[in-house]
């Protein structure tokens, strides 16, 4: 009884602290992007400092990340590996759809597409935590997507683009390793290693992560000015829809197998929620400036869904939601 009322105010203080990065995120996103747009000159330069960013971005992920977030694969195999087809499966093929649905040039729609090909987004675990999901689970899925993103994004840009552009294929896989694998897996092993040391760093991570998604972000805006006065509008549409289509078709995976309320809520924001700041450095990179849009707009985009998402969870108790499960499955 003792230990957990000891532990309630570090809980509250966890939440507090979540709640801060949820909400606070894409509020410094869009305040820069604001200013990188009306003020390019200054965050133009940023741009030659992509892979440095991406880097930044994911060693941090990896020093979150520890041993027994890979053994839930062994543990709980099935949410794992039905949640990351899923995703690979969905976020692709509704990119195309999306562009395909509102005429996107080539540019977008191959940026859209990047979008839709990377793994998860580290913000994923902050909004399952607060949406009242199953964290573990969450966590695993962005770990496990990460991990095999080298393979699984150059096969999807080369299968679902390639006919239309040129993709670097190889070129997409080795920078991926160099940029994500690597750095996560180092992360990781100095987590296994200097653990109480790492521990003492942990909350200031996301604002480390933050920061490297915000170099990403505000150098492609910069970059690409005058681009949005034309395509702004669209880009924003594009992004909403996929990144909103994706919540509800990855909740409705989870309700197709009949995984608990917890679980549906992960698949929903691991499904919808991708690496963002990673998107748009791979199009920049590979692409054009203009394919680093979608990503761009995405980093501000994912994280208001996310809020509101929180918002409508946490206000339907996942008691009340497996009873209606219950009762539908009944009828």
């Amino acid at each position: 009884m003792s230990s957990t009322i000891e532990s309630a105010p570090e809980e509250q203080q966890e939440g507090r602290s979540a709640a801060i990065i949820v909400y606070a995120f894409p509020t410094f996103i869009l305040l820069g992007a604001i200013i990188a747009f009306l003020f390019p000159a200054p965050f133009v330069p940023l741009t030659s400092y992509i892979n440095l960013f991406l880097t930044i971005i994911m060693f941090t992920m990896g020093l979150t990340l520890t041993v027994p977030d890979f053994q839930m694969v062994l543990k709980r195999p099935l949410p794992v590996i039905i949640g990351v087809i899923a995703q690979f499966v969905i976020m692709p093929l509704l990119a195309v759809f999306v562009a395909k649905a509102l005429n996107l040039n080539p540019a977008l729609a191959v940026g859209l597409l990047m979008l839709g090909s990377v793994p998860g987004g580290t913000s994923s675990n902050v909004i399952a935590f607060l949406a009242r999901g199953d964290v573990a689970l969450s966590v695993t899925m962005t770990s496990v997507s990460t991990i095999v993103s080298p393979i699984m994004t150059p096969f999807l840009m080369l299968m679902l683009a390639g006919t239309e552009t040129a993709v670097d294929g190889w070129g997409m896989a080795w920078s991926l390793v160099q940029t994500v694998l690597l750095p996560v897996i180092i992360g990781l092993f100095l987590r296994v290693f200097l653990n109480k040391w790492i521990d003492k760093i942990l909350p200031v991570l996301p604002y480390l992560s933050i920061l490297g998604i915000g170099g990403v972000v505000f150098g492609a805006v910069a970059a690409n000015a005058e681009r949005l006065l034309n395509v702004g509008l669209i880009v924003f549409l594009a992004v909403i829809l996929h990144n909103v289509l994706g919540y509800v078709l990855g909740y409705l995976t989870g309700r197709l197998f009949k995984f608990p309320e917890a679980v549906n809520r992960t698949m929903a924001i691991e499904i919808g929620t991708q690496s963002a700041g990673l998107s748009s450095g791979m199009a920049g990179r590979f692409f054009s400036p203009e394919a680093a849009l979608p990503g761009a707009v995405a980093a501000v985009v994912h994280n208001i869904t996310g809020a509101v998402y929180v918002a409508l969870m946490r206000n339907r108790s996942l008691e009340k939601a497996s009873a209606g499960e219950k009762a539908t499955i009944a009828n």
